[in-house]
């Protein structure tokens, strides 16, 4: 346990953190998991088009980096992987 009053409020602010980041990282997880699972078009949720679910994905993954939950290139290189999917799917 912590002593000092700036070692309690630490944290404090750390646990919020961890909490944010834990619901903004399995937001992103699943929106990417919708968006490829639109693209194979098997369980994909009604309605929804491949391309749309990419670009949300890619909007998921933006946000995700201005907040610093996840660094830059590990969003640029799913987003990549998602756009590359898009264009030649296996």
């Amino acid at each position: 346990m912590a002593n000092t009053r700036s070692a309690i409020k630490r944290m404090k602010q750390s646990e919020k953190r961890r909490v944010r980041n834990r619901a903004i990282r399995s937001k992103v997880r699943s929106v990417v998991k919708s968006a490829r699972a639109a693209m194979e078009d098997k369980s994909a949720p009604s309605g929804t088009d491949a391309t749309t679910a990419v670009r949300d994905a890619i909007r998921a993954l933006d946000r995700a980096v201005g907040q610093g939950v996840i660094h830059r290139n590990t969003a640029a290189r799913r987003k990549s992987a998602l756009a590359r999917k898009l264009v030649s799917p296996r």
